[in-house]
């Protein structure tokens, strides 16, 4: 048997085939992938497909909010030509307004000439209406009569004063409304944000999926994630839009997520990683503003107690026994009025 395995494999007939076999099977094996194409280019060619189709999304959900956007329904209002004009002619842009202004309008959520044009010309106008209403209704109408002439001038003064820094109040109050309704739902949105990089979507794909799923909880973080997804695709440094995004919000926390990702995309570092301790922080810090509240209940309470609780209870407690000895001092002296009627003379 050996010899005969000995005379196969000696034979020049079988070697010859065998070698035959090894050189086809070595030339199909070359030839194969250049008949099956080069994969990287038809993976680019995959993404780039894919890409234009998410533009095409882009442009046909553009298309379709447009008549919204018109009437003022976008992140963006239509310029009001008259109140464009006085501002224009009075020249109040560079009177009443500065970048702290335009700060200030832009973390409150007004974008665009329009908030701006609008604002200024109500700190024009309301001084005006309060100066009227005021004169209207402690001249007109007789009220405050009894105090002298300089008293109703002063509250005139004084009414003039509040609507002129009225606007600013309103736009200070939408700010920190604005501010607490984003600092409120960061920490989750960095959660959700960490789980979409960490699943492998990029950081646009990722801001476009927390503003849908965000939205529920907080509208202004959903909106400012639109707006940052767009100015991730269309300037011309990513760096810009996410030092708009911590302009615009004006938070620490969404300023650290900013350097953060700014960082990444210039050094090549994990997003993931500083996402989730950037989470874990801002978890922290909310815990810390409610455990902060928490704490300041007790000392807000006090007055509270003392005026409204602290009388009721004792009625509770002391009316009983008062009303007990009231009794037994009226049936007292009733008991000795007839003693005394019955006794003999």
């Amino acid at each position: 048997m050996t010899d005969q395995v000995i005379k196969t494999l000696t034979d020049p007939t079988f070697l010859i085939a065998l070698l035959v076999g090894i050189a086809v099977f070595a030339t199909v094996f070359t030839v194969l992938p250049a008949f099956g194409g080069n994969q990287l280019k038809a993976r680019m060619k995959s993404v780039a497909l894919e890409r234009d189709e998410l533009r095409a999304k882009q442009r046909a959900w553009l298309a379709a909010n447009a008549e919204k956007r018109s009437r003022g329904g976008g992140l963006r209002e239509e310029q009001s030509v008259g109140m464009r004009n006085i501002v224009e002619k009075l020249d109040l842009r560079r009177l009443l307004a500065d970048e702290n202004t335009m700060r200030q309008l832009r973390v409150a959520g007004f974008r665009g000439q329009n908030p701006l044009t609008k604002f200024l010309f109500f700190r024009l106008v309301l001084p005006f209406v309060g100066l009227a209403l005021a004169v209207l209704i402690i001249f007109g109408l007789g009220y405050l009569a009894d105090k002298p002439t300089m008293i109703k001038v002063l509250v005139c003064v004084v009414s003039a004063y509040a609507g002129f820094y009225a606007p600013i109040l309103y736009v200070s109050n939408r700010a920190t409304k604005r501010r607490q309704s984003i600092q409120m739902a960061w920490p989750d949105a960095l959660d959700l944000m960490l789980i979409c990089v960490e699943s492998g979507m990029s950081v646009e794909a990722a801001m476009r999926k927390v503003a849908d799923e965000i939205g529920v909880q907080s509208v202004e973080l959903a909106e400012e994630f639109v707006l940052t997804n767009a100015e991730l695709s269309f300037l011309q440094e990513r760096r810009q839009a996410y030092e708009n995004l911590a302009t615009r919000t004006g938070l620490d926390s969404v300023k650290s997520v900013a350097q953060a990702l700014i960082q990444a995309e210039r050094y090549g570092t994990p997003v993931a990683h500083a996402l989730r301790v950037l989470a874990s922080e801002s978890r922290d810090m909310r815990l810390n503003e409610a455990e902060k509240k928490a704490a300041a209940l007790p000392p807000k309470l006090t007055v509270p107690m003392i005026l409204f609780f602290l009388p009721v209870l004792f009625a509770i407690i002391l009316g009983p026994a008062g009303i007990q000895i009231s009794q037994r001092g009226v049936f007292g002296d009733k008991q000795n009025t007839s003693s005394d009627t019955n006794t003999p003379q």
